[in-house]
């Protein structure tokens, strides 16, 4: 037993040290692009913060809300933490300092890490919508599962409230697919389709806009092609989420399945 426990901890550390240097590496290389592309990402982060605003804006109206945004200036040298709290969510930005789009599996690497509040599981998402889920945390860096996998299937729903699940065919980086969907209900090219509360995202966070839906007849389903609302050719910036009522939820429904 003392063996066993010791290789795993040893094989922790080797990880740990792997993902650090890892980490490092990608940061440099990321810093040249960052250096040259940033007027660019800086007009970004601007109509970024436009839209953020604007939503802010609509859920004033809203008499339940619990908790007020922390707005920070960030500046390109900034490597402190920040965080915009509101509602039962926590936001921390967080840059970009790695990310494929070519394989089967995706990952993207984060400049923050567990002494940044990170944790596994942890909702990702862009300005203009889903990213992916934390996977791998070290002290100063983060992996994040992308939503570019085969392996993922995340709850989403149209706009009329008709639920199904989003996935990737691990074609192109620009577009995803909603499955099981009743071939029956209407679906129009522009229409978007959003997150549930059902996954590890918040409710409501854009997965992309129809671009063309095909019949699967044997199946009696929809298939609901999207143009991705997350460009991941140019990520640079992202918002990684947390949940302060998952603990509660997850102890809640555990027990009920112990019953």
């Amino acid at each position: 037993m003392l063996i066993e426990r010791t290789n795993s901890l040893q094989g922790n550390d080797i990880v740990s040290s792997a993902n650090t240097v890892s980490g490092l590496v990608y940061k440099k290389q990321n810093d040249v692009v960052y250096y040259f592309g940033l007027r660019k990402m800086n007009d970004s982060l601007l109509n970024e913060n436009a839209a953020l605003r604007k939503k802010i804006d609509q859920w004033h109206s809203i008499d339940t809300l619990k908790d007020s945004l922390v707005q920070i200036k960030i500046l390109p040298t900034d490597t402190s933490v920040h965080i915009v709290k509101y509602a039962d969510y926590l936001y921390r930005t967080a840059r970009v300092i790695n990310n494929s789009i070519n394989a089967s599996d995706n990952y993207i690497t984060l400049n923050r890490g567990s002494k940044d509040g990170i944790t596994k599981n942890m909702a990702v998402i862009s300005g203009t919508g889903v990213v992916g889920r934390v996977e791998h945390v070290s002290a100063h860096y983060s992996s994040v599962f992308s939503i570019l996998s085969g392996k993922q299937k995340v709850s989403a729903k149209l706009k009329g409230g008709t639920t199904g699940f989003v996935v990737w065919d691990e074609k192109s980086p620009d577009v995803l697919t909603m499955v099981e969907v009743p071939k029956h209900v209407e679906v129009k090219k522009g229409d978007s389709v959003f997150t549930t509360s059902f996954s590890y995202f918040p409710p409501d966070i854009l997965f992309g806009t129809v671009i063309k839906t095909e019949i699967e007849q044997k199946k009696g389903i929809k298939l609901i092609y999207l143009q991705s609302s997350t460009n991941f050719h140019n990520l640079q910036y992202v918002y990684v989420i947390e949940n302060k009522m998952a603990f509660e939820k997850k102890m809640l429904e555990d027990s009920a399945k112990k019953k």
